[in-house]
Formats: C-alpha cells, sequence, structure tokens
C-alpha cells in the first residue's frame, strides 16, 4: 500500500525532481516506509517531461519492491497503490514469455503487462489500486484506478501539464489547487455528504472514476471506462447450488487477501460481513485471528457484545478500544485528511478503530461491500415496497399519503419509525433517482432552495443521478438500487472513508466482499436471492450459516454511528453556533444565514433532528478555514 504522485509536461519543460518530491513529503502518512523520486527530462526530439513518485508502506517484497520500477530496457516506468491479488499468475504467464523480473513485488507486473497489451493491460489485473505508467518512447502516461474505487486518484490539468496525487495535500504541495469551488460539486455534497468521480469542490481538480483509465500524452487527454459490473442476464441456478457458490467464492477472495509479509488481522463488528470474513480467515488461519473493534459508552452506539461472540467463538487474538469521541479534538485533523468537504459522521469512529488496529498489525480485512452486493440496506426494501405500492390507482396513493402525512406526529429523531415512514411516503411518488436521494441524501431539493443563495443554486445533482437511473432502468427495484449503490454510495462515501481513515494511520484495508468475481455472480443472481420478503442479504445467510453465531446472524443492520444529534445539543451547541452563525461563515456568501439559524435552533429545541444538516454545513465550514481562508495573524 502506498501513495502515488507525480506531474506530466507536454511543453517541452523539464518536470522538477524536487516538486515530485514536495508531493510525496505531503503524503508522507501513506507510506512511511519508503520513498522513491525519478524525473524524465525530454527525449531527443521530444517534448514530453514526467516525474513519478511513491511514499511506499511494504507489504509484499518488503526488502525489494522499491518504486518507482521500470522494465527490462528502463522506458517503462510505473508508481502503484495498492495490492495485486493475481500477480504471482500473471507473472508466471509473462516469465513464460520471456520477460525478465528483477523483484519479487507486484508491482512489477504492469511494466511488462505494459509491454505486451498498451494501456489495454488494466483490465487484467485483480485487485486494488492506483497507478502511473510513463511510457518514455511514446511520451505516454497512463493512470488507472481498480474496478471499485477502493484507491483514490486525484488529478489536475492546466495546458500542457497535468499533476496526479493520491490525495489533495500531494496536489496542493505542487500548487495545483485553485481556489475556485466547483458549484455542483458542492450542490452534490449537500444531497450527499460527499463528491462523487470525476468532481472534487475544486473546479480545477478531478477524480479519476473507478474502473477507468487515463491517457495523457501529445495529442490530449482521455479518460475511457474499461469495466462495467453487469446485473442481466440472470443466472439459472438453484438456491443450494448458490449459496454453495458464494461460500467458495468468498474463500477465495479471503485467500488471496490473506498474502502479506506484515502482521494482518480484521476490523470485527459482529454484523455479517465482519463476522464470515473472520470465520473464513479462521478456518484458513494456522494461528488465532487478530482482531479489532471499537466501542462506545452510549449502549445504543455500542457493538461490541456482538463482535465479542464471534471473537470467543473462533478463539480470535481480540481487541477492543472503548472511545469518548471528543469531536472537537478529532475533527481538524479528518478535514485535513480529507482535503475536501466530507460529512459522513461514521468518519470519527472509522479514523479510532484504525488508530487502534494499526498499533498491532500492518494490515485489515473489512466487510465493505457486502451491502451492495446483497442488498443489506434498508432503502433496497423499500425500494421494493415503493414499487407495489405505485401499483395502486393514483388518487387512492395521494389522497392515503396526504392522510398519514397529516397524522403522522412529528419526531426528533431521524432514526425513529415515524421518521422513516414520513420519508417513506415521501418517496413514494417520485422517480428512483428521487426516492434514492430522499434516503441516503441530506439536503432535499426543497431545503436547498431555500438554504443556498438564489446566484449560484444548481439542480445538477438530480440531473446526475436521473441520467445515471435512466441507464438502469431494464432492473428490477431491488438490482437498480444496488447498480446505484455501487456506481455512487460505495466509492464516493463507504470507500473514500475507509482509505482516508486507514491510510492517515499508514494501515491498509482490504475487502473480500468487493472481490470483482464475486460481485459480478451475485449481481447476476435473481434479486428474490438478495432480498427475499423482508430478510436482507437471504443467499450470504445461507452461505455462512453455518460459520456466524445464530445471533450476529439474525440481528438488525447498524450503521457505524455516533450520536451527533446529541452532541450539537450539548457537547457541540456552542462550538455549531460559533462556526455556523459567526460573521467568517456568512461572509462567505453561500447560504441564507436565516435558514442556518433556524436549522440549528429547531434541533437545539428538540424540534425536529437536523443532525446531518448541520454535519454537513460544519464540515463544510471548516473545510473552508483550513483550506480556503488566507492565513490570519
Amino acid at each position: 500500500m502506498c501513495g502515488i504522485a507525480g506531474a506530466v509536461s507536454f511543453s517541452g519543460r523539464r518536470v522538477e525532481e524536487d516538486t515530485v518530491a514536495a508531493m510525496c513529503d505531503a503524503i508522507r502518512h501513506r507510506g512511511p516506509d519508503d520513498r522513491g523520486v525519478i524525473a524524465f527530462a525530454p527525449a531527443a526530439g521530444g517534448r514530453g517531461s514526467a516525474g513519478l513518485g511513491n511514499q511506499r508502506l511494504a507489504i509484499i517484497d518488503v526488502g525489494g519492491g522499491h518504486q518507482p520500477i521500470a522494465n527490462e530496457d528502463r522506458t517503462v516506468w510505473t508508481v502503484f497503490n495498492g495490492e495485486l491479488y493475481n500477480f504471482q499468475e500473471l507473472r508466471r504467464g509473462l516469465e513464460s514469455r520471456g520477460h525478465v523480473f528483477r523483484t519479487s513485488s507486484d508491482t512489477e507486473v504492469i511494466v511488462h503487462l505494459y509491454e505486451e497489451k498498451g494501456e489495454a493491460f488494466v483490465a487484467d489485473l485483480e485487485g486494488m489500486f492506483a497507478l502511473a505508467v510513463w511510457d518514455i518512447t511514446r511520451e505516454r502516461l497512463v493512470l488507472a484506478r481498480d474496478r471499485f474505487g477502493k484507491k483514490p486518484l486525484l488529478y489536475a490539468q492546466r495546458g500542457d501539464e497535468l499533476h496526479f496525487a493520491s490525495e489533495f495535500s500531494g496536489l496542493r504541495a505542487a500548487g495545483a489547487l485553485t481556489g475556485d469551488i466547483d458549484l455542483d460539486a458542492l450542490d452534490a455534497y449537500l444531497t450527499f455528504m460527499s463528491i462523487p468521480a470525476p468532481l472534487t469542490i475544486y473546479r480545477g481538480v478531478r477524480k479519476l472514476p473507478p474502473a477507468s483509465r487515463l491517457v495523457a500524452d501529445k495529442q490530449g487527454v482521455r479518460v475511457e471506462r474499461y469495466w462495467q459490473l453487469e446485473y442481466l442476464p440472470k443466472i439459472e441456478i438453484s438456491e443450494r447450488d448458490a449459496a454453495v457458490r458464494v461460500r467458495e467464492l468468498l474463500t477465495d477472495a479471503v485467500r488471496k487477501r490473506l498474502i502479506s509479509e506484515v502482521p494482518l488481522g480484521a476490523f470485527l463488528s459482529g454484523g455479517v460481513d465482519s463476522s464470515a470474513v473472520v470465520a473464513v480467515m479462521a478456518g484458513l488461519s494456522s494461528r488465532p485471528v487478530k482482531t479489532f473493534s471499537i466501542g462506545f459508552g452510549d449502549p445504543d452506539y455500542d457493538e461490541l457484545p456482538h463482535a465479542r461472540r464471534v471473537a470467543a467463538r473462533y478463539n480470535c487474538d481480540h481487541h477492543e478500544f472503548v472511545v469518548e469521541p471528543k469531536a472537537v479534538d478529532i475533527l481538524p485533523t479528518l478535514v485535513r485528511h480529507y482535503g475536501e468537504p466530507y460529512a459522513d459522521s461514521s468518519a470519527i469512529p472509522s479514523y479510532y478503530l484504525a488508530r487502534l488496529t494499526r498499533q498491532h498489525v500492518t494490515v485489515a480485512l473489512n466487510g465493505d461491500g457486502g451491502d451492495e452486493a446483497f442488498a443489506g440496506y434498508p432503502w433496497h426494501l423499500a425500494n421494493r415496497v415503493v414499487g407495489g405500492w405505485q401499483g395502486v390507482p393514483l388518487f387512492l396513493r395521494r389522497g392515503a399519503e396526504r392522510t398519514l402525512q397529516a397524522v403522522l406526529p412529528p419526531s426528533a429523531e431521524r432514526r425513529s419509525f415515524v421518521s422513516r415512514l414520513k420519508r417513506l411516503l415521501k418517496a413514494a411518488s417520485g422517480t428512483p433517482a428521487e426516492r434514492y436521494a430522499g434516503w441516503i441524501g441530506v439536503f432535499d431539493e426543497d431545503l436547498k432552495r431555500e438554504l443556498v443563495r438564489p446566484a449560484w443554486h444548481r439542480a445538477s445533482t438530480m440531473r446526475c443521478l436521473g441520467a445515471m437511473f435512466g441507464r438502469l432502468e431494464a432492473l428490477d427495484a431491488v438490482d437498480m438500487f444496488l447498480a446505484a449503490d455501487t456506481e455512487w454510495y460505495l466509492p464516493t462515501d463507504l470507500l473514500v472513508k475507509m482509505d482516508i481513515a486507514t491510510m492517515a494511520n499508514s494501515l491498509e484495508a482490504r475487502s473480500p466482499f468487493l472481490d470483482h468475481r464475486l460481485v459480478e455472480f451475485v449481481a447476476r443472481l435473481p434479486s428474490r436471492f438478495k432480498l427475499h420478503g423482508r430478510t436482507s442479504k437471504y443467499i450470504l445467510r445461507q452461505a455462512v450459516a453455518d460459520l456466524v453465531p445464530a445471533d450476529n446472524l439474525s440481528r438488525p443492520k447498524r450503521g457505524f454511528a455516533v450520536p451527533i444529534g446529541r452532541w450539537f445539543r450539548r457537547d457541540l451547541r456552542e462550538f455549531a453556533a460559533d462556526h455556523l452563525l459567526g460573521q467568517r461563515a456568512s461572509e462567505r456568501g453561500l447560504f441564507d444565514r436565516a435558514v442556518v439559524a433556524r436549522i440549528v435552533d429547531e434541533h437545539q429545541s428538540g424540534r425536529a433532528d437536523h443532525a446531518h444538516h448541520l454535519w454537513v454545513l460544519l464540515m463544510l465550514e471548516l473545510w473552508h478555514r483550513e483550506f480556503m481562508d488566507a492565513p490570519r495573524s
């Protein structure tokens, strides 16, 4: 696991090694074990110059995997962030065709594959990665990102120059961050707490989307997709055979992710996904699995008893960390690492968990991706219910919806039954895009129109969502939302959180449920195998029924949450008011101060639950102060 950075210029100007070194220094936390930087002057008669840099967290070939790595004649070079789980198979094939390797690193297969296949080589890679290849002879830069977007890659293009890095801090060190906010990105952030690729909060910076490659040469820059998850046609298979195959693919995915020359463990929440991963690890390991869990003093948010049950069953070397998060203390650190506004509050426990885990191991497996593959979220059932409700004549639906909205009491708790029912009713008559935004979003379009200044109001997020759901209209209600989760929610929110939380602590995270062979198989299963009646993750539960304790297998979905609603009424009461209603925030001119004041007052008085609205606004303000405000004496 590493951080990568670099630059390319087609103007004839040489990329300076010092610039790339400064970019690497800014992302040193991603790979503190080693640094490699190299710069290439334009070849005779050419105008292409490049610089490549790498900060390495040594996992495989600890002693010999120094980057950048070149091919035999040193005309093709690469820097790489991630792990390739099929590199040994690829290496055997390459060696049989005459390629000569100097290291035992997985990174080296990249340059030799590129020699054979050019930019199409990316489709052969299995794993998590962000990479750069510089072809000296062709004066060509290739950037690529893994299928699901587990590893980040940002780039900024200005004229004939392009800079890239794993994090915004790398681009900032090269002077490649502009001071202009992308208002479409800000609109998306208000809706979803995070910003989807290719947007970033900076107008001049873009994220390379998952499953995509960028090619930059003298002809310009082009971005193209190399892989797409398909849900059709469906596989004809029995329930029993499907469960057996899921078990086989999950076991193989875990086995591949146990390759390591450094200590390895697993995050364990006690949910179905992480419990299944630990159970499979225990069956494949000769020693007790090291497991790591985090708990809170508030029993409503504490999952430690469920984690202990799994740890005890498999005699794990179990570690727990009980925290009383001090949000004011940890928020500046998180803001700096994310580099753009990000407001999923579970970033706090994720960071604490990664910090604890890194004290014991360098690699940790997790359960990310299980919900998106097997239908684990409440909105998967809700969307199917709405599909049936929409079969009722419109005049009857509208009357029932108006009556229920009128008689339901107000609720100051977002997770309450009443609040969930109100959101369901509001979404019932909407389009799939509107339903999706309503269920997983924060600011709806009505509240955004009130909040933002008319001069910059956008509806770009809903247009983008509408276009995505237009591509998914052939799918049923369950698969449609699973596809949206995989394309939108997973890479935009969850994988960003996991990458930043772990890499900020120099820890590598691996996600067996995001093995693309497993996900491809599950995607093409009938949706009733995923959501069976009211049972989520049905086929996964069948597949691991003998591995996971019954109490863990049957427990309802719980988010990795912290009590931000209470914080805003107690610990963060004054802090939030100072930051959201103070002069600095008002002078930005983005929001109507009276609307912000109303949201603050309604929440703090208990008349409504605006915890997520306030968290989104607070994290935006903290980002402004860290990255956009001029230094103050």
